[in-house]
């Protein structure tokens, strides 16, 4: 009994760099190209593309829901907001590296924009539960924002504190998301990559708030 509440406390807590696991040198293999749109996981890119890191649970879910928006260009899982470099899924599932399940999202800004992105982010997951989301425990599973510079980071923060006024206006409770700029994105193992374009029933849903975006932050 000890033993699980030990390891259960180690998921919920993020670990001290002393408890970090050590990782590895090189990145993980993965897959070439996207299961979906056939395009290159890695780039190159489109000239002109953004790309930004988001976390909000099972990324196999979240991932699901911006690789059909126009604009998008391709998608990757992976893990942010840790200390392991280049982790394997089981050891962020140990809770160990101090990652985010997270997915990466390239993007072309003339046809969507990073404050549609973000709506979508904060509307289809609930940014209240600290380290997890619905039944997923975990610093896994904690909700994260990873913006790639400091135009980014400012109109991120700006989103959080209009979609944390919609909150209080309906009577929910803080944000506990996390904003952390320029953190490393590591690529998930292949297996993971669009699994459920392969996999069509697994995986549960997201499930959000309820509360909308407002309009007038997506300016």
């Amino acid at each position: 009994m000890f033993f699980l509440a030990d390891m259960l406390n180690k998921k919920l807590h993020l670990p001290r760099p002393e408890e970090a696991l050590p990782g590895r040198g090189k990145p993980l293999r993965t897959a070439a190209r996207h299961h979906v749109s056939k395009r290159p996981l890695k780039g190159p890119y489109p000239e002109g593309a953004e790309s930004m890191v988001f976390a909000m649970g099972d990324f196999h879910a979240a991932e699901r829901l911006f690789w059909p928006l126009e604009g998008v260009w391709v998608t990757a899982a992976g893990f942010c907001g840790g200390t392991t470099p280049n982790p394997t899924y089981q050891e962020v599932g140990t809770g160990l590296t101090g990652h985010a399940q997270a997915v990466l999202v390239v993007f072309d800004p003339a046809i969507v924009s990073l404050p549609e992105l973000l709506k979508l982010f904060w509307e289809a997951h609930d940014p209240t539960q600290g380290m997890r989301q619905g039944s997923d425990l975990g610093t896994l599973y904690r909700s994260g924002i990873y913006p790639r510079d400091a135009g980014q980071n400012r109109v991120t923060l700006a989103s959080r504190d209009a979609y944390q006024a919609a909150l209080h206006g309906a009577g929910l409770g803080a944000i506990t998301t996390e904003i952390v700029p320029e953190a490393p994105f590591y690529f998930a193992e292949a297996d993971h990559q669009q699994y459920l374009a392969r996999n069509r029933s697994g995986g549960a849903g997201l499930t959000g708030t309820g509360v909308v975006f407002p309009d007038s932050a997506r300016a």
